[in-house]
Protein backbone atom coordinates (compact mmCIF):
# COMPACT_ATOMS: atom_id res chain seq x y z
CA UNK A 1 0.00 0.00 0.00
CA UNK A 2 1.28 3.52 -0.74
CA UNK A 3 1.71 5.79 2.27
CA UNK A 4 1.11 9.50 2.64
CA UNK A 5 4.45 11.25 3.21
CA UNK A 6 3.62 14.95 3.48
CA UNK A 7 2.28 17.98 1.69
CA UNK A 8 4.13 19.29 -1.33
CA UNK A 9 1.95 22.37 -1.73
CA UNK A 10 -1.35 24.03 -0.94
CA UNK A 11 -3.34 25.61 -3.80
CA UNK A 12 -5.50 28.66 -3.13
CA UNK A 13 -7.95 30.50 -5.31
CA UNK A 14 -7.44 34.26 -5.01
CA UNK A 15 -9.21 37.23 -6.57
CA UNK A 16 -5.94 38.87 -7.65
CA UNK A 17 -2.41 37.46 -7.81
CA UNK A 18 -0.89 40.93 -7.34
CA UNK A 19 -3.11 41.75 -4.36
CA UNK A 20 -2.38 38.41 -2.68
CA UNK A 21 1.40 38.68 -3.16
CA UNK A 22 1.36 42.25 -1.84
CA UNK A 23 -0.70 41.17 1.19
CA UNK A 24 1.68 38.30 2.02
CA UNK A 25 4.76 40.51 1.55
CA UNK A 26 3.37 43.17 3.89
CA UNK A 27 3.12 40.50 6.61
CA UNK A 28 6.06 38.19 5.89
CA UNK A 29 8.51 40.37 3.97
CA UNK A 30 9.98 39.63 0.53
CA UNK A 31 8.71 36.40 -1.00
CA UNK A 32 10.72 33.94 -3.03
CA UNK A 33 8.71 32.91 -6.11
CA UNK A 34 9.18 29.61 -7.98
CA UNK A 35 7.20 30.97 -10.88
CA UNK A 36 4.69 33.63 -11.80
CA UNK A 37 2.18 34.49 -14.53
CA UNK A 38 -1.01 36.56 -14.72
CA UNK A 39 -3.05 33.51 -13.68
CA UNK A 40 -0.83 31.94 -11.00
CA UNK A 41 2.13 32.36 -8.66
CA UNK A 42 4.13 29.85 -6.65
CA UNK A 43 5.51 31.08 -3.32
CA UNK A 44 8.60 29.10 -2.27
CA UNK A 45 8.61 27.69 1.28
CA UNK A 46 11.91 25.80 1.08
CA UNK A 47 10.97 22.27 0.04
CA UNK A 48 7.25 23.13 -0.23
CA UNK A 49 5.25 25.89 -1.88
CA UNK A 50 2.04 27.85 -1.81
CA UNK A 51 0.28 27.87 -5.20
CA UNK A 52 -1.94 30.88 -5.88
CA UNK A 53 -4.50 30.70 -8.71
CA UNK A 54 -6.55 33.68 -9.92
CA UNK A 55 -10.30 33.13 -9.85
CA UNK A 56 -11.81 32.88 -6.37
CA UNK A 57 -15.25 31.27 -6.75
CA UNK A 58 -16.09 30.43 -3.13
CA UNK A 59 -17.41 32.58 -0.32
CA UNK A 60 -15.08 33.49 2.56
CA UNK A 61 -13.88 30.54 4.63
CA UNK A 62 -15.16 29.92 8.14
CA UNK A 63 -13.74 26.67 9.50
CA UNK A 64 -11.89 25.62 6.36
CA UNK A 65 -8.32 26.88 6.59
CA UNK A 66 -4.67 26.08 6.02
CA UNK A 67 -1.78 26.48 8.42
CA UNK A 68 1.37 28.43 7.64
CA UNK A 69 4.42 27.57 9.72
CA UNK A 70 6.57 30.52 10.80
CA UNK A 71 9.74 31.01 12.80
CA UNK A 72 8.07 33.50 15.18
CA UNK A 73 4.29 33.45 15.63
CA UNK A 74 4.26 36.44 18.00
CA UNK A 75 6.11 38.55 15.44
CA UNK A 76 3.31 37.74 12.97
CA UNK A 77 0.70 38.73 15.58
CA UNK A 78 2.50 42.06 16.09
CA UNK A 79 2.75 42.62 12.32
CA UNK A 80 -0.98 41.93 11.82
CA UNK A 81 -1.71 44.47 14.55
CA UNK A 82 0.60 47.06 12.92
CA UNK A 83 -1.14 46.58 9.58
CA UNK A 84 -4.64 46.67 11.06
CA UNK A 85 -5.39 43.13 9.87
CA UNK A 86 -8.09 41.63 12.07
CA UNK A 87 -7.15 38.53 14.06
CA UNK A 88 -10.12 36.16 14.07
CA UNK A 89 -11.57 35.10 17.43
CA UNK A 90 -10.48 31.78 18.88
CA UNK A 91 -7.46 30.17 20.47
CA UNK A 92 -5.35 30.19 17.30
CA UNK A 93 -3.74 32.99 15.30
CA UNK A 94 -6.11 33.08 12.32
CA UNK A 95 -6.92 35.83 9.84
CA UNK A 96 -8.45 36.18 6.38
CA UNK A 97 -6.54 37.14 3.26
CA UNK A 98 -8.12 39.64 0.81
CA UNK A 99 -9.90 36.77 -0.99
CA UNK A 100 -11.43 35.31 2.17
CA UNK A 101 -9.02 32.39 2.59
CA UNK A 102 -8.62 31.63 6.30
CA UNK A 103 -4.96 31.39 7.32
CA UNK A 104 -3.81 29.88 10.62
CA UNK A 105 -0.28 30.71 11.74
CA UNK A 106 1.68 28.18 13.80
CA UNK A 107 5.15 28.44 15.28
CA UNK A 108 7.70 25.92 13.98
CA UNK A 109 9.16 25.49 17.48
CA UNK A 110 5.80 24.40 18.94
CA UNK A 111 4.60 21.75 16.48
CA UNK A 112 5.80 18.33 15.37
CA UNK A 113 6.15 19.35 11.69
CA UNK A 114 9.87 19.34 10.88
CA UNK A 115 12.12 20.41 8.06
CA UNK A 116 15.34 18.55 7.31
CA UNK A 117 18.41 20.34 8.72
CA UNK A 118 19.70 20.95 5.18
CA UNK A 119 16.42 22.65 4.22
CA UNK A 120 16.43 24.85 7.33
CA UNK A 121 20.05 25.81 6.62
CA UNK A 122 19.19 26.65 3.00
CA UNK A 123 16.33 28.85 4.24
CA UNK A 124 18.63 30.66 6.67
CA UNK A 125 16.86 29.09 9.67
CA UNK A 126 19.52 26.65 10.90
CA UNK A 127 19.27 27.89 14.53
CA UNK A 128 15.54 27.16 14.77
CA UNK A 129 14.91 24.52 17.44
CA UNK A 130 11.87 22.64 18.68
CA UNK A 131 10.26 23.20 22.09
CA UNK A 132 10.30 20.39 24.68
CA UNK A 133 6.65 19.61 24.02
CA UNK A 134 7.18 19.37 20.24
CA UNK A 135 10.22 17.13 20.79
CA UNK A 136 8.16 14.94 23.14
CA UNK A 137 5.50 14.51 20.43
CA UNK A 138 8.18 13.59 17.91
CA UNK A 139 9.85 11.14 20.34
CA UNK A 140 6.50 9.50 21.11
CA UNK A 141 6.15 8.73 17.40
CA UNK A 142 9.75 7.53 17.12
CA UNK A 143 10.68 10.41 14.81
CA UNK A 144 13.61 11.74 16.89
CA UNK A 145 16.06 10.14 19.30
Amino acid sequence: MPRLVGINHVALEVASIDEELDFLERIFGPLQLRGRSQEMAFVDLGDQFLALFRGRRQRADDGRHFGLVVDDKEAVRARLDELGIEELPGRFLDFLDPSGNRIEVVDYREIQFSKAPEVLRGMGLDGLEKSRSALAELREKGLVG
